[in-house]
C-alpha cells in the first residue's frame, strides 16, 4: 500500500515519505525530512526538519524529534521520547534585550541511533550521542553518554547494566555467550559485542 496520512496531520513541504508509511494523527512534520518505507509514526509526534528516518522504524506517540537527528533502519523509539540536540540553550542574548534564533547554529549537534536500537517510554536523550546497533534504552532513562552495540543502560543518568541480543533477549557476561531467547551467538571483547555469523 502507499502511504497513509491521517487529515490532521501537517506535513510541510520537502518532506519525503516512503511506500507503506503511516503517518497517524496529529503529527507535525517538518520539512526538509525523509522518512522511509513501512514505519509507523505514532499521533502527536514532532519530527523536525534535517531529520532523517531510516525504513520499517516504529515512532510511538508523543515522540519529539529535533534537528539533527538520524534514526537508521529497524529501530523502535517508544512513546514520550525526548531528543535534544543543545548543551547550553538559552532564550535570548545574554544581556536579555533579543530573543535567539530557533535555526540551528555551530552548537547544534548531531545524534544518530543506529539500526535495530530500541528507545524506551519516556527516555530523554542528550546531544550528539551514537545509540548503538541493537542498544537498548530503559524507559525513563535519559542519556548522556553515547550508548555501544547491543549495549543495555537504564536510569538517570543511563549506565549500562548488560548486554541484549538482536531480539532483545538479555545476555550473558561471556567471552562467548548464546542468547537463550533465540539461540544467536555472540562474542564479546572488553565492551564490544559482536554476533558470530
Amino acid at each position: 500500500m502507499s502511504s497513509s496520512i491521517h487529515p490532521t496531520a501537517i506535513v510541510e513541504d520537502d518532506v519525503s515519505i516512503g511506500y507503506g508509511t503511516a503517518i497517524w494523527d496529529n503529527v507535525h512534520l517538518r520539512g526538509p525530512s525523509s522518512i522511509g518505507s513501512d514505519c509507523i509514526v505514532g499521533e502527536k509526534t514532532y519530527i523536525a526538519y534535517g531529520v532523517s528516518i531510516g525504513d520499517r522504524v516504529k515512532i510511538n506517540a508523543q515522540v519529539y524529534i529535533c534537528t539533527g537527528v538520524t534514526i537508521e533502519s529497524g529501530t523502535m523509539v517508544s512513546a514520550g521520547v525526548i531528543f535534544t540536540n543543545d548543551r547550553r540553550p538559552r532564550a535570548t542574548t545574554p544581556d536579555l534585550s533579543a530573543l535567539l534564533p530557533s535555526e540551528p547554529d555551530e552548537s547544534t549537534e548531531k545524534t544518530v541511533v543506529k539500526e535495530g536500537a530500541t528507545i524506551g517510554a519516556g527516555a530523554v536523550i542528550g546531544p550528539g550521542l551514537t545509540i548503538g546497533r541493537f542498544a537498548m534504552i530503559g524507559m525513563g532513562s535519559v542519556v548522556t553518554e553515547s550508548v555501544g552495540d547491543h549495549v543495555l543502560v537504564r536510569g538517570n543518568p543511563a549506565r549500562p547494566v548488560g548486554y541484549v541480543c538482536s531480539c532483545g533477549g538479555q545476555l550473558e557476561e561471556d567471552a562467548e555467550t548464546v542468547c537463550l531467547n533465540c539461540g544467536r551467538d555472540f562474542r564479546m571483547t572488553g565492551e564490544a559485542v559482536e554476533e558470530i555469523v
